[in-house]
């Protein structure tokens, strides 16, 4: 029985341990955090045979030293400790590698890029499943690849396999190759993390580059002009600006032209059955498309699809209308890019909600469209003082530190009436772990307190 060490206690390192465990492997899980809540979970692992060790990392050396480490998405994968094992030998994996070597006889269809992976896997699955076909979907989406491997067996696999996989998913899953890849957007994010930005585009590119098809966003212009030096086989292209914006061939495109979606030289359906608004919406859904006819879906299960499809939580989600005024939940938008892709979706004047655990890139483009659209900004978390310094060099001065969700809801919602704005908006331009678990945490905590007011 191999011995296998798992660095993070998290929905991933738990899912891991409990998959490794199911295939007669010994498994511990080490967490560098001690508290009380962690001291729970370690007590209700132990009652199922899972040793637990906190405030320590795993030994590189001794009888407890593992022949595997996997690690959970949230570690860094050029830690001290990592790189030293692998010098050792030590095969060093992700969770979602692990995930794969158990599910990797079903074709994946694996999206990464910077923005518009949650709607684009969310649009996938919806279509996949209109056209019958069983499918699951996991990875960054909030449901851990080791949970979908532990709950299937040989005879319940299923056909399609929908993942969202972050950067910091794919560096730590280098045999992972999907049957489809798709890379959404592309801007500078995570740069904490992976140093600099040719680091990030190689980490996305790695993975595009196993994967069978590829379907790339022609709208966006870092990928636009990837695609002039591109040498890849099997390239699929969309574009909303019509096909004669399109790179690539027309046989392996996906369009609007006319008003209408085309993949593959196919007319799908009129733009106007779809409900979502935004462009970057509209780009989300030509990826998707693109997919689902990749995977052999009908175009009338598509259409379906296309029709019904509303919302993703936490992304542009309406969660109510106060007197004429949108409450909307955009908690996933956490850097500049996807913000300002927020901000171009609501109607203006719009009070604007935003601020946390500030990130790493060019806020620019994000500052001029809040001139342009916002009445005025209410800022909270720790990103409060950094975001008002940035308004006023900007000589914007309509913004308030009012430092929590709830009085930041309270105080927009006086704002909006006395003001006649037309939306309260919660996109935060920043990641959530100041003052909350998750951006899921933060997005329904702003949920709740709007369903409250009304």
């Amino acid at each position: 029985m191999d011995k296998v060490n798992i660095i993070g206690l998290g929905k991933s390192g738990i899912a891991a341990a409990k998959l490794l465990q199911k295939h007669n492997h010994s498994v511990t899980i080490y967490d560098s955090s001690r508290s009380s809540e962690l001291e729970q979970v370690k007590q209700d692992l132990s009652s199922e045979g899972i040793k637990v060790k906190l405030g320590q990392n795993p030994p590189l050396a001794g009888e407890d030293k593992a022949e595997l480490l996997v690690v959970s998405p949230g570690v860094p994968w050029d830690i001290s400790l990592l790189t030293e094992a692998r010098k050792q030998g030590i095969e060093t994996i992700g969770e979602m590698e692990l995930a794969w070597r158990y599910l990797n006889t079903s074709p994946w269809i694996a999206i990464t890029g910077t923005n518009g992976k949650t709607t684009t896997t969310a649009l996938i699955e919806a279509m996949l499943k209109a056209g019958g076909i069983n499918v699951c979907a996991c990875g960054n989406i909030g449901y851990a690849a080791s949970q979908l491997a532990l709950s299937v067996t040989e005879n319940s696999l299923p056909e399609w396999i929908v993942a969202e996989v972050s950067s910091y998913q794919i560096e730590s899953s280098e045999q992972l190759s999907p049957h489809i890849g798709i890379w959404t957007t592309f801007t500078p994010d995570h740069l904490a993390r992976h140093k600099t930005i040719e680091n990030y585009h190689a980490i996305k590119a790695s993975l595009l580059d196993r994967s069978r098809f590829k379907i790339l966003n022609g709208d966006d212009p870092y990928l636009q002009n990837l695609g002039k030096d591109l040498n890849w086989k099997n390239v699929h292209w969309t574009t909303v600006k019509g096909k004669e914006y399109l790179l690539g061939n027309l046989e392996k495109g996906v369009y609007i032209q006319d008003s209408w979606i085309v993949a593959f030289k196919e007319l799908i359906a009129p733009i106007s059955l779809f409900k979502m608004i935004g462009e970057h919406n509209i780009q989300n859904l030509l990826m998707a498309v693109g997919a689902a006819r990749l995977a052999g879906v009908s175009k009338n299960a598509i259409v379906e699809t296309i029709s019904s499809f509303t919302v993703v939580p936490h992304r542009l989600e309406l969660i109510t209308n106060i007197n004429g005024i949108n409450y909307i939940n955009d908690s996933k938008a956490t850097n500049y890019d996807a913000a300002e892709v927020g901000l171009n979706s609501v109607s203006s004047p719009t009070i604007l909600i935003a601020g946390g655990d500030a990130k790493n890139g060019n806020d620019t483009a994000w500052l001029n469209k809040i001139k342009e659209k916002c009445l005025s900004v209410l800022l909270i978390g720790d990103a409060a003082p950094i975001f008002a310094q940035r308004l006023e060099d900007i000589d914007y001065q309509q913004y308030e530190i009012v430092e929590e969700m709830e009085k930041a809801v309270i105080r927009g919602k006086e704002l909006a009436e006395q003001n006649k704005a037309k939306a309260i908006l919660l996109s935060p331009a920043c990641a959530s772990f100041d003052q909350y678990r998750s951006f899921e945490h933060r997005g329904d905590h702003f949920r709740e307190i709007c369903l409250n007011l009304s």
